[in-house]
């Protein structure tokens, strides 16, 4: 059942969206920038927010760090936004690491990876993956030389933390991965995929032609780094919070995916906010319920950093 602050708000939206198609992508990305901005309500004051650049090879990318008031000291938070692969940036999900960072008293470094289709699979992947090597490499930079190191994204964002926590498992000692409704595969198919593929604010049509943008000619599907769902290992990969929202077309997958990190003896911690759609974390300023569970998401995270 949804939610009743977002059945009210969806009263408020246009009975049908116009396909990503008939807009350019410079357009889809100011008007999911100016929706975000406005969704994420009142920004957590932190003690210290730093922008930088990690030097990659052949790249560099944005990236910022948030410092709360109230700091524990030994863990750093690396994420990875949404977006559909083809948009969101550092500012778009400014509210939401500043929420996580007070919550968990942690240190958020927020990796603004490239987008489709102006830069098509893999590079977002390999953004990922080197990202968190060069933070674990460089940590001393950017909190204290004995932290402890956790992958954590949302929607586009989880996937990308997910390979990524896959590819250096056996290099990289990250305390957890925190996956937020992921997307897994442009041809999952799944019961809510259906049942929320159209109304839900996350159009399945769209995504599916996102994921045409972020692959461009590129047609393995089966390729684990399209389809995580697809990985034929995940042994030592590191503990799991998998978080979805009940009338989201991506719960399942993610449900799948859960159990196949368990499968491969990964612990894993599901939590299933009742009533909420997909993109609710970054929504408290529309649906304020959403904000206890951003509070919840914390609490459980930091017990995993504790036990780690």
């Amino acid at each position: 059942m949804i939610h009743p602050d977002y059945e009210k708000y969806l009263r408020t939206l246009p009975e049908s969206v116009a396909h990503p198609s008939t807009l350019s992508t410079p357009q889809r990305r100011a008007e999911y920038r100016e929706r975000a901005l406005r969704q994420g309500g009142p920004r957590e004051e932190m003690a210290e927010v730093v922008d930088g650049v990690l030097h990659l090879e052949g790249r560099d990318l944005r990236y910022r760090l948030f410092v709360p008031h109230e700091e524990r000291g030994d863990a750093l938070v690396v994420y990875f936004h949404g977006g559909s692969f083809v948009f969101g940036d550092l500012d778009t999900h400014d509210a939401l690491c500043r929420r996580l960072a007070k919550d968990t008293s942690m240190r958020f470094l927020a990796v603004e990876y490239r987008l489709a289709p102006e830069h098509p699979f893999p590079a977002a992947v390999d953004d990922a993956v080197d990202a968190l090597r060069y933070v674990s490499a460089h940590v001393g930079d950017v909190a204290g030389a004995n932290t402890k190191l956790i992958a954590m994204g949302d929607s586009a964002g989880a996937p990308l933390l997910a390979l990524a926590a896959a590819a250096t498992r056996h290099d990289l000692a990250l305390a957890g991965q925190v996956l937020i409704y992921p997307t897994l595969g442009p041809e999952v198919m799944t019961d809510s995929s259906h049942r929320y593929a159209t109304g839900y604010i996350l159009e399945i049509e769209h995504l599916r032609y996102d994921y045409q943008q972020y692959l461009g000619a590129f047609a393995d599907h089966t390729d684990p780094r399209v389809t995580p769902l697809f990985a034929a290992d995940l042994t030592g990969a590191p503990s799991a919070i998998v978080v979805v929202a009940e009338c989201d077309p991506l719960r399942d997958e993610a449900i799948a995916y859960a159990g196949l990190l368990e499968h491969f003896g990964v612990r894993v911690e599901i939590l299933e906010a009742e009533g909420m759609l997909h993109g609710f974390l970054r929504m408290g300023h529309v649906v304020p319920d959403a904000l206890d569970i951003v509070d919840d998401v914390a609490t459980h995270l930091s017990q995993y950093v504790a036990n780690a």
